[in-house]
């Protein structure tokens, strides 16, 4: 989530206040002088309009989403954010695929289908944060999360859907050591029952999840960090859940103790680490293990990530690198056991980790700001495997140069270019060339993965 006062602030250089509301200002904000409360409420937009210039049908590609961000301070202790935004879409082939083969817009959750070949689709997010004592933190509210220093995270992303959740963190010896218990309720978009109820919305099968990290600042110049990850048991074919009073258990890697890593509870394990070697440069990483009982049938389930960043990259104030690569055997976050299909580590067809799912990956990143001006770059390159073999390379390289119109909620103006090309591995599947053009006014406030 971005809280508003993640942005930058600009001092003001007009004295009209309409052109303030544009540049500068919330849309509503309200501030009272008597008063330790502060309500600000502002637009969400994407405004886009864009072509694949190989698309022989030349058909538009349009995205028009709207809604409202809306947070509110209340004295020092209470911070609540909430969002809501509606959206129609016409993608590109790869992403419109996609969406049909898996039911849902990436990241954005289920679609019904808008005119002949486009989208519709909403979501919404809020939580409310309380810290009642200095070293504790509590949230609740629907949204996602996202744990590590890298572009993509092995442990766990906000690449999915929004999901319910219950955060508890602490703080202790002056912010040296942060632990974090994540308590969540997942989602897989099969019938919660085997004989649908007469007359009634269809019910999707829910899956407990329960997340702990501890981050530790060993030094100034480096930190560690340790992960556990456990997707517990959905409810039955009579959407009877099982839960048990485990999923209450803080302790960290108390359930890869208990239940190991080949259970039917799905547990995932990890560690990472970043070392700052300058002020300007630091590298990172994480490593994670999944099933490593099956080595006979299925391999095991490990990954890795390596990465560094460059602030002030070349001498150049804004501008920052970051190279970044990532391997995951094909084995990980699949359901345990086999035979346990809906344990898998997902929600709402999407992983919760690595984009991708499996293979390797590389990710270079570029990003320039100069006054209200920006830039920023990107390209990837995946190899995706299949028992073992080669089953497609995806080539993504993606462009965008903007303008910030105002701060406070992040609304800008940018050009974008997209070329992805994707080639298939030994069967009759033809490749797949996407070349994106495309203009937009929108607000950036959320994370949205198209890059895959």
């Amino acid at each position: 989530m971005h809280e508003a006062d993640s942005h930058v602030v600009f001092k003001y250089i007009s004295e009209d206040p309409a052109l303030d509301l544009v540049f500068y200002k919330h849309l509503i904000g309200i501030e009272p002088k008597k008063e330790n409360f502060k309500l600000r409420v502002d637009p969400l937009l994407n405004l886009q309009l864009g072509r694949d210039l190989v698309d022989s049908t030349k058909e538009k590609l349009i995205t028009n989403t709207r809604g409202l961000i809306a947070s509110a301070y209340i004295g020092n202790d209470v911070y609540i954010e909430t969002l809501f935004a509606e959206n129609q879409s016409f993608f590109p082939s790869y992403l419109r695929s996609y969406a049909k083969a898996t039911a849902v817009v990436p990241g954005q959750g289920r679609h019904k289908s808008f005119k002949s070949t486009g989208f519709d689709y909403a979501f919404a997010s809020g939580f409310v944060s309380y810290q009642p004592i200095k070293n504790l933190n509590l949230q609740f509210g629907h949204g996602k999360h996202k744990i590590g220093e890298g572009y993509r995270s092995l442990f766990l992303s906000d690449n999915a859907f929004n999901y319910p959740f219950a955060r508890i963190t602490q703080q202790w010896f002056k912010g040296l050591l942060q632990y974090t218990n994540l308590y969540a309720v997942l989602m897989n978009l099969e019938p919660a029952t085997a004989i649908p109820v007469p007359n009634a919305e269809r019910l999707f099968q829910k899956k407990p999840a329960s997340f702990q990290y501890l981050s530790l600042n060993a030094t100034k110049f480096l930190n560690v960090g340790l992960f556990q990850g456990i997707i517990w048991q959905s409810g039955n074919s009579k959407n009877k859940q099982q839960l048990n009073l485990m999923y209450a258990n803080p302790l960290l890697f108390s359930h890869a103790a208990y239940y190991g890593l080949n259970n039917t509870n799905n547990v995932l394990i990890g560690a990472d680490m970043k070392i700052k070697i300058t002020d300007a440069i630091q590298v990172y990483g994480q490593v994670m293990a999944d099933d490593l009982g099956s080595a006979k049938s299925t391999g095991n389930g490990i990954g890795f990530q390596a990465g560094a960043k460059w602030f002030d990259a070349l001498g150049i104030k804004n501008f920052m690198t970051q190279l970044e690569y990532n391997d995951v055997s094909e084995s990980s976050y699949n359901s345990p056991l086999g035979a346990v299909t809906n344990q898998s580590y997902s929600h709402y067809n999407q992983g919760l980790a690595f984009t991708p799912g499996s293979g390797s990956e590389l990710v270079v990143l570029g990003d320039y700001k100069y006054k209200r001006f920006f830039g920023n770059a990107r390209y990837l390159n995946q190899d995706i495997q299949l028992n073992k073999e080669k089953l497609y390379n995806t080539s993504l390289f993606f462009f965008n140069l903007g303008y910030l119109i105002n701060p406070a909620y992040n609304l800008n103006v940018s050009l974008g270019y997209v070329y992805r090309y994707q080639k298939f591995y030994n069967f009759n599947t033809p490749n797949l060339t996407t070349s994106y053009l495309n203009f937009s006014i929108r607000t950036n406030l959320y994370n949205i993965y198209y890059d895959f």
